[in-house]
């Protein structure tokens, strides 16, 4: 379970064994089952996510009780209610498995303890962080930029899984379009 974690972050940054066994310390195990909520808003959002097995998506629910799912991560990634995470507010979203799933996670304070001790840490840090930004940027232009067909040929060209393995409304919702409309698009392909 861990030689995945161990991978993730060793492609990304050169680390010590010693760093390592440091840092993998500090990631505990957890299983969830299928539509598991992990975390609800206003929950605090303390713990970052490492996705062995299975996925997770955060989303949101607007004012007019719709689903609005922002990430979705698969295996080999991270996850977490990021500005929660930073600021250390309640998470204004939710946290779902969306397959039986295995994680790893550490503690908020755990991961600043490591900023602070393991020096390429932060380099991690700060790469996740540039990931993050760029991502969700460019899915905030694509929804100002893009019609419903264009982020749906986008999606199926960058990340064809979510389409593969997430239920249409999952997938709509990821896509801020009507289910009714990802239908449409799928039979046109």
């Amino acid at each position: 379970m861990y030689e995945q974690l161990i991978k993730y972050i060793r492609d990304r940054i050169n680390v010590s064994d010693e760093d390592m066994q440091r840092i993998l310390f500090h990631y505990k195990p957890l299983k969830l089952k299928k539509h598991e909520i992990l975390m609800s808003e206003g929950d605090p959002s303390r713990r970052m996510f490492f996705v062995v097995k299975g996925c997770l998506r955060v989303f949101f629910i607007k004012e007019d009780g719709t689903e609005a799912t922002r990430r979705i991560a698969f295996e080999d990634h991270f996850s977490t209610t990021l500005v929660g995470f930073i600021t250390r507010q309640p998470a204004l979203e939710y946290t779902q498995a969306l397959e039986p799933t295995t994680l790893l996670y550490i503690t908020r304070d755990e991961f600043y303890t490591l900023l602070d001790s393991i020096p390429n840490w932060e380099k991690f840090y700060r790469q996740y962080l540039e990931h993050a930004y760029v991502n969700n940027t460019n899915r905030l232009m694509s929804f100002i930029t893009q019609d419903a067909a264009e982020r749906y040929k986008q999606l199926l060209e960058e990340n064809p899984e979510i389409v593969r393995r997430l239920p249409n409304r999952i997938v709509a919702s990821y896509l801020n379009i009507s289910p009714e409309t990802l239908s449409r698009l799928k039979s046109k392909r």
